[in-house]
């Protein structure tokens, strides 16, 4: 009988295991341990700037692929493709044959079991320097941690090579569980740190069901992120401004008001405009469609539509009306996953023998969870080129009223990786 695999994800970015040369079994250990490589996180990857700019960019083109899978007629949505390709890559690692080919062709994976771990070490060693960046009188100390584990049966092996690749190159560790005897013993377990790690945002992140005594390995990722504006938003000036709804009902949302210098763009059927952080390093890029356009921007949206908006903002001194809005996103990520052709892996042909030696393990199910609430101070979530305004000469004036429905990301600006991806269409959800 084939055993499960079910992946787990919270909200940003995360951090795994390494590769070894000997294909030794990690024996059984009592519950409770950690089975930890003999090896030691590479701290200063050999990644050149042109893998991690493939990386960033297949990241962007898997993530926006996966939001037309998984976006829904009316609802709000918030997700982070980042967290997402991480933990796949994690499990990445242990596939072989036509499992691997197909994880890699959907994930956008283009560099390689040899060079792709690497260089999602490099890019989160990149992102873990976020925070020297930001002010130190910031309303909202800045943090963005990015936390990965695996949760393994005591008494089931896996190949040292296998957790070698995530301790070296994702600083990820394995705790043991016993799922056979103990399921929902164990299903609380991992809750609570995915619990701790996001800061109690996201508490129930595996439902009831989705871990059973078949289940051998859990990954799970980890992100949490909180970070002022770099100009942040004078609560005097919020008020009740009106919101127009995708089927045309008005509604009152409370809305922020502030100029913001910054980079916009006027483009054909939008408008668009970054929203930096502090320490300018990283930007909410919001997307707003004309009115009547919604569905037609929003289905044209891509990695290098994206790309383009970015590279159409020029500085302005922006004059923003934006609504204030907290939700939370649960995304079964299975089915969206099999439509882009991740198919094998969730079944009986499934090849993951890199892991245990044998071809005894499927992924069970794949499980998102995300947060985010943005404010007058700045944005909380559980998860390119700055633009440059001359000091010199006053930038052109442009006002940015967000009053309908919008797209919006955060992306790391200097090495373009998005991070969240979502969308909002009632504020008041």
């Amino acid at each position: 009988m084939k055993t499960h695999l079910v992946l787990a994800f919270v909200g940003l970015v995360l951090v795994s295991c390494t590769s070894a040369t000997t294909p030794e079994l990690n024996g059984p250990q009592p519950p409770g341990q950690e089975v930890a490589s003999s090896l030691s996180r590479d701290t200063a990857p050999d990644t050149t700037a042109e893998e991690l700019a493939q990386l960033t960019g297949d990241n962007a083109a898997f993530g926006w692929e996966l939001y037309r899978e998984i976006v829904k007629d009316g609802d709000n949505l918030f997700f982070s493709p980042h967290s997402i390709s991480v933990a796949l890559a994690m499990t990445w690692a242990g596939a072989r044959g036509n499992t691997e080919t197909e994880m890699a062709d959907a994930l956008h994976f283009v560099l390689g079991q040899e060079r792709l771990h690497p260089a999602f070490n490099s890019l989160d060693l990149e992102l873990a320097t976020r925070a020297e960046a930001s002010g130190a009188n910031a309303p909202l100390p800045f943090r963005l941690n990015v936390t990965n584990a695996l949760f393994g049966q005591v008494d089931f092996a896996f190949l040292d090579p296998f957790l070698d690749t995530l301790a070296v190159n994702y600083g990820a560790g394995m705790r043991l569980m016993d799922f056979v005897n103990e399921t929902e013993q164990s299903r609380v377990a991992i809750n609570a740190w995915v619990a701790d790690k996001t800061e109690d945002r996201i508490e129930e992140l595996i439902p009831q069901g989705v871990v059973d005594a078949a289940t051998r390995l859990v990954l799970v990722n980890a992100i949490y992120f909180k970070a002022s504006w770099a100009e942040p938003f004078d609560e005097a000036n919020t008020t009740d401004d009106p919101f127009t709804l995708l089927d045309d009902t008005e509604i009152t949302a409370p809305t922020m008001h502030g100029f913001v210098p910054t980079g916009y763009a006027d483009g054909p059927n939008y408008r668009a405009a970054e929203l930096p952080y502090d320490g300018q390093q990283l930007a909410m890029l919001l997307i707003v469609p004309d009115a009547g356009q919604f569905a037609a921007v929003e289905s044209a949206l891509s990695a290098s539509t994206v790309a383009q908006i970015r590279d159409d903002l020029t500085g302005h001194q922006v004059e923003f009306a934006l609504p204030k809005f907290s939700f939370r996103s649960q995304v079964p990520a299975r089915a969206p996953l099999m439509s882009l052709g991740m198919v094998d892996a969730f079944g009986s042909g499934a090849d993951l023998s890199g892991m245990n030696g044998t071809g005894r393990l499927f992924i069970q199910d794949v499980v998102h969870e995300a947060f985010i609430a943005i404010d007058e101070k700045g944005t909380e979530a559980a998860a390119a080129t700055a633009v440059v305004v001359g000091e010199t000469s006053a930038p052109p004036a442009a006002t940015l009223t967000v009053d309908r429905p919008f797209m919006f990301a955060i992306i790391d600006r200097p090495t373009g990786a998005t991070l969240f991806i979502g969308r909002v269409v009632d504020p008041s959800n």
